[in-house]
Formats: structure tokens, C-alpha cells, sequence
């Protein structure tokens, strides 16, 4: 600065100097430049005064808009919605009192944002937002409200324990304690973990029960993992349910096929297949074609004709031994130790039933007892060549593989 102040100074007082600039090539333009600015000086023009810095901000043109009001309570936990206009969201920030961010996403045109899953409720929430217009100007915005505390709750219970071991065949079927009005909501509130990538998916059959199953049968060995994330979804009005993990396995496949017209099961189990002699139903109480499920393996239960309704021939009461359900309604295979053993193989005699070869009480190495020990909750058991012409209701039992997937 000092040999510049001296050179303008010489030019003072020597009158016009020609002047080397002091940075730029020879002969660029940089460097005439220079030389016009200090010539213009040397001539004594008058110097101009510094333009005013501007201090006052630009207003933004963008807008943030809250959704509930600042200062909201008892607000539904899926009612939380950001927007702006007139410029796109930059930055959201959503906190539970605890600091707890909330998950959530800007659209690709940034007008919104969207939580990925619903608020907790019973909480308290701080929102902030920002937004820029197309000049960069931001406008911010800053809220807070509370999610409402449910009054009441809905029971969802299911038929899964947790780690227990299932047949390929098994179907998760969820009961609520109350009817669900926000079905589409309350199914992504329950999903399905697998370490194998088997996609499961939801069925309603009316509005208390919704059933799960993947495409086709469950592989051997799967590790799944049901999540119950309802704890803040409406399932009815003002109706809330809860949060749960329930893991459970896939066991080795069993898959039984009854037919009725030959008198024979065929059982196959990873690959490996027997011929079992059965007895099924009557031509009088056919028993159902279709894909059934084992429901629960129940041991001795007493079997009563009283109890079923339209039953027609002698009536019976009877302890059943080796009793496994296939359906609501009353259907199961189970040991028969009443009927001739020349009947198994032979004849169809039951009320409906499969009956297996079996003693008094059950016996282990009976046909009954040894198919009873090997089973599992969840084993497949395929009817076929029955004389019945009633369709199976998928709906009764765990019958919802006679559904195409299509319809599922």
C-alpha cells in the first residue's frame, strides 16, 4: 500500500504518469484498466462515495404450513402434515419430548413432508420447519402440540406363541376384541420379519379377523418375526391397540394328502412319503375337500353327537384320543379304536372326521399315535376325491390356502 500511495502522490504532483499495473499479463486488460482509473485520478476527479450496504433481509416468498395448530392437544397421531408453497421444504425436524426425532421424508417437489410411521400417543411433539424460495430467501417456521391419550384399547390376539415351531402350512390369524373400521391402516400396522426374504401378506375375512400367508407354503427352517406396531393406530373410532414382537420358526415340511375315495393318507415328509389306512366320512356326513390346516393338537376330546347340529344316525359320546383340529366347524383327524380294524383302508365311516387306526386312551405306536407324536401345529392335510359338494369355507380353520393369491 505504501508504494501505491506513493505513486499517486508523483502523479499529483507531475501531472499524467504512465503506470504499470500491478498484476495481469503485459498488455492485458487489466492492466489498462489501471491505467485509466489512476489517469482519471491524476486529472483530478472528484473520488465517489461507497454505496450503502443493504442490511434489510429479504422476506422469503416461500410459506410453512403446521398441521395441527400450535398449541393443539389430543390430536390423532396420523394428523401431523407440513407443507409449503411459493418454495420448497429444506429442512423438518419433528421431536418427542425426549429429543426422540421422528422419522419421516420431504416429497421430491418438496411441498410436503410425511412421517414414516404414525405419532406416539399420549406425547408432546416440537416441530420445525424450513422452506426457500427460487432467490434462496428461507422462511422458518416453529410449532408444538400434543397426541391424544386413547380412552380405549383393542385386544389383538393371535394364534402364534412366541418361539414356538410351526408347519409349512401355518397361517397367522389376528382376532380384534372390537370391529375395525381403518383396516388398510391397522394391516401395515402389523408386518411380517423373515431372515429369507418371504414376502406374507394380509387377509380380512370380516372385520374382526385378518389372516397372514405367504404365496405359497412356507419354507423349512424360516425365522419369522410378526411386529404389532398399533399402539397409535386408530382402529376404530377413539380405539386403539398395541405394540408386540412375536417371534416364532418354520419346522420341517409335512404335507398329508386324504384320499377319501381310496381310503388312504399319503404323508410326506421332507421328501419322504408313507401310505397311512384311514377311515373319512360317511356318504351320509361327507367330509370337506380342500387344503386344511392343523389348528391345535388337542389330545383326548370328547366327541358328542348332541353337539352337532343336523347330525343324523346313532348317536355317539365318545373320548377321542389323538385329536387334531382341521377346521371351526368340528372337523379333525383323530385315533378311531371304536370301529373294526378291517374298516381302516376299506370303508368311510366317520361323521365327517379322518379317523386313524388307535387304542382306548391313545397308544403310541398305533398308526394314530405315531402320526399324533409327528406332527405339528401349522402341517399341511389335503382332502381330495370326498363325495361332499359344499365348497370349504376358507374362513373355517386356517383354510385360507384354498384362496388364490391373487384374491388374497
Amino acid at each position: 500500500m505504501r508504494s501505491i500511495r506513493r505513486v499517486v502522490a508523483a502523479g499529483l504532483v507531475g501531472g499524467a504518469m504512465t503506470l504499470t499495473a500491478a498484476c495481469g499479463g503485459s498488455g492485458g486488460g487489466g492492466g489498462s484498466a489501471a491505467k485509466a482509473d489512476l489517469g482519471a485520478g491524476a486529472a483530478g476527479a472528484k473520488p465517489t462515495a461507497a454505496a450503502p450496504i443493504n442490511t434489510v433481509p429479504k422476506v422469503s416468498k416461500a410459506a410453512v404450513s403446521i398441521e395441527p395448530k400450535a398449541g393443539s392437544v389430543d390430536v390423532a397421531p396420523n394428523a401431523l402434515k407440513i407443507g409449503a408453497t411459493g418454495g420448497k421444504l429444506t429442512t423438518v425436524k419433528v421431536n418427542d419430548k425426549a429429543g426422540k426425532e421422528v422419522p419421516g421424508t420431504i416429497s421430491a417437489d418438496g411441498s410436503s413432508w410425511t412421517p414414516t410411521a404414525g405419532l406416539e400417543v399420549g406425547t408432546a411433539y416440537q416441530v420445525s420447519a424450513m422452506a426457500a424460495d427460487a432467490d434462496g430467501a428461507v422462511a422458518t417456521v416453529d410449532s408444538n402440540f400434543s397426541t391424544l391419550t386413547p380412552t380405549a384399547l383393542a385386544k389383538a390376539a393371535d394364534n402364534v406363541d412366541n418361539n414356538a415351531t410351526y408347519g409349512v402350512g401355518m397361517i397367522v390369524s389376528v382376532n380384534f376384541s372390537k370391529d375395525v373400521k381403518n383396516k388398510d391402516e391397522v394391516a401395515k400396522g402389523i408386518s411380517f420379519e423373515t431372515d429369507n426374504g418371504t414376502v406374507v401378506k394380509g387377509h380380512w375375512f370380516d372385520s374382526r379377523r385378518l389372516d397372514f400367508r405367504p404365496e405359497q407354503y412356507w419354507k423349512p427352517g424360516t425365522k419369522v418375526v410378526v411386529h404389532y406396531r398399533l399402539k397409535s393406530v386408530e382402529i376404530a373410532p377413539g380405539v386403539y391397540g398395541g405394540d408386540r414382537d412375536e417371534p416364532f420358526t418354520i419346522g420341517r415340511s409335512q404335507i398329508s394328502t386324504v384320499d377319501v375315495a381310496a381310503h388312504k393318507m399319503t404323508v410326506v415328509q421332507d421328501g419322504t412319503s408313507s401310505d397311512i389306512d384311514i377311515s373319512a366320512g360317511s356318504p351320509e356326513h361327507p367330509t370337506w375337500n380342500g387344503t386344511m390346516v392343523v389348528m391345535s393338537k388337542e389330545g383326548v376330546v370328547r366327541m358328542q353327537s348332541s353337539t352337532m347340529p343336523g347330525m343324523t344316525g346313532a348317536p355317539y359320546d365318545l373320548q377321542v384320543p389323538h385329536s387334531m383340529r382341521l377346521t371351526d366347524s368340528g372337523t379333525y383327524v383323530h385315533g378311531n379304536y371304536w370301529s373294526k380294524s378291517s374298516t381302516f383302508g376299506e370303508d368311510n365311516v366317520s361323521h365327517g372326521c379322518v379317523g386313524l387306526k388307535d387304542v382306548e386312551g391313545g397308544g403310541a405306536g398305533t398308526s394314530m399315535g405315531k402320526f399324533y407324536d409327528g406332527s405339528l401345529i401349522g402341517d399341511v392335510m389335503i382332502v381330495k376325491n370326498s363325495t361332499k359338494k359344499e365348497t370349504l369355507d376358507p374362513a373355517n380353520g386356517l383354510s385360507g390356502w384354498n384362496v388364490p393369491w391373487s384374491n388374497w
